[in-house]
């Protein structure tokens, strides 16, 4: 699971918030790849060492733009509405909660690659894969008992890995609702 935000004092987490909303504004102006912590911190009104010691470099700055929709897909799947949150069929969690991670990986894709690209493996090492990982283990073992439920969980994630997403939007032409339904066959496939 995501972990609880730590407390902060008032001027960092003011300076916290003046980075993410500069960097949230130059990323989607220029691009994930085009903007320097440098950029970053003039826009913030920061020092560039203010930026570095907080996020480490662009990659954690990614990961921290990416945590508040993945702490609310983490909300939904714990007490939202079925069929995301609990109350639904195995089955029918599993679609909606693929649907919401599709979406949010799509949207999010440049980001996603940014914080994957700081180290190798870095998207699976995250607190937010692993609830991913979790959360479908669980549903998977309610499905099949007897399957490995954990290896089906990384299988059915893996293909929402944000650069196949992404590659499959922009060079390949794939609409978000083909992906949808092969990605949801696939995983029905899988826990059948």
């Amino acid at each position: 699971m995501l972990g609880a935000p730590r407390r902060e004092r008032a001027d960092a987490a003011r300076n916290r918030g003046r980075v993410l909303r500069a960097a949230r504004r130059l990323f989607s102006e220029h691009g994930v790849e085009n903007v320097t912590m440098e950029q970053v911190a003039r826009a913030a009104g920061v020092g560039k060492g203010t930026v570095f010691h907080r996020f480490g470099d662009r990659s954690g700055l990614a990961l921290a733009l990416l945590d508040d929709g993945e702490r609310e897909l983490q909300e939904a799947i714990l007490r939202g509405p079925p069929p995301l949150g609990p109350g639904a069929p195995a089955a029918d969690r599993l679609r909606a909660f693929l649907d919401a991670l599709l979406e949010l990986t799509a949207d999010g894709a440049e980001l996603l690659i940014a914080a994957d690209s700081g180290r190798p493996g870095a998207r699976y090492a995250t607190g937010a894969y692993a609830a991913w990982h979790q959360h479908i283990a669980q549903l998977v073992t309610e499905l099949r008992p007897r399957a490995d439920a954990a290896l089906c969980a990384h299988l059915i994630l893996a293909p929402l890995a944000a650069e196949l997403v992404d590659h499959l939007e922009r060079n390949v032409g794939v609409e978000r609702a083909r992906l949808r339904r092969a990605v949801g066959e696939l995983a029905d496939r899988l826990t059948r």
